[in-house]
């Protein structure tokens, strides 16, 4: 699609520079482009560039929904005593499934 874009613009760059001589260019087509070793270095390191700081804006959104929900369970918590309690508990529990051990609680 760029090439023929180009194409279409140099058709009409040549034409505009060969009618008043009365000489007509019937088609033109760009095969090949090569870019120069700079050029290409330069553009690479600007699509770096541009992937980093998508990856930066994906991580905040990230974060940001960590934190939401981070707060949406502290309100859960925080309207129930017993649910902080019960938490305390299912952690404890996981502990102790991890590491094969028992937890002994003093009455």
């Amino acid at each position: 699609a760029e090439r023929e874009d180009i194409s279409n613009s140099m058709q009409q760059i040549l034409d505009e520079a060969t009618d008043p001589w009365g000489v007509l260019v019937e088609r033109v087509e760009v095969k090949d482009v090569r870019l120069p070793q700079n050029l290409q270095r330069a553009m690479a390191a600007e699509a770096e560039a541009h992937r980093d700081a998508k990856a930066k804006v994906i991580a905040a959104e990230g974060e940001l929904n960590a934190s939401r929900a981070l707060k949406e369970a502290a309100d859960v918590i925080t309207e129930s005593p017993a649910a902080l309690q019960l938490r305390y508990l299912q952690t404890l529990s996981a502990i102790a499934a991890e590491r094969n051990s028992t937890i002994l609680f003093p009455m």
